[in-house]
Formats: C-alpha cells, structure tokens, sequence
C-alpha cells in the first residue's frame, strides 16, 4: 500500500486547499470567515478522508471514498456561490472547476475499485 501523500488524487487534493486559501485571501471581509473558512475547512476534511481510505480495508474504504465525494458536492456548490456572488475571479473558478473535476475523476475510480470486491480464490 503507497503513502497516501503518494496518490495523485491527494496531491491534487493539496493543489485544492491551496487554491482554496487563495479563494479565502480574495474574498471580502464579511463572509471571508464564514463561507472562505468552510470551503477551506471541506478540502481539510477532503484530504483527511483521503488518507482514511487508503489506510483502511478494502471493506471500509467504500464509505470514506463516498464521504470524499459528498465534500467534493459541498466545496462544488460552495464555490459557485461564491463565484456567483462574485467573491471569486473567474480565474480561481475555472483552477478550481479543474481541480474539483480531477478529484471527482479519481474518486470515482477509487469508489468503484472499492466497491467492486474481488472474489476469494
């Protein structure tokens, strides 16, 4: 078993947070601590359930994999509103867009691997 820091999906998820502090930076002072602290708390959360996954049986897995891509749905609709209130550039919404679709990419992947158990030989 690899390293979770060794897995593209969390190097991609690290590439998120640190978007997502940017998105914070940017943000104006009223909600930079309630919606900037959520997003960046959700990437937190997301790398966290990364490490979980890959640390735990192929049994387990499944369900923080499905945690991953619940926070994957959150940060998602977090960042169109802040995009659509304009507390995000275009710029930062089209990184995040990419960086978001890869994880979703790579998530899936990892999920069905999961779910999809090997028989016993």
């Amino acid at each position: 078993m690899a390293l979770h820091t060794d897995l593209p999906i969390h190097r991609t998820g690290v590439k998120l947070l640190a978007l997502a502090v940017k998105v914070q930076e940017q943000m104006p002072r009223g909600v930079k601590r309630s919606l900037g602290d959520k997003i960046s708390q959700h990437c937190v959360e997301m790398l966290d359930l990364m490490a979980l996954a890959n640390a735990t049986q192929r049994a387990e897995r499944a369900m923080h994999i499905q945690a991953l891509m619940t926070r994957l749905r959150a940060m998602t609709v977090l960042l169109r509103v802040s995009h659509d209130c304009r507390y995000v550039s275009t710029r930062l919404w089209g990184e995040s867009v990419v960086l978001l679709d890869s994880i979703g990419r790579q998530g899936g992947g990892w999920l069905k691997s999961a779910s999809n158990r090997a028989p016993a030989a």
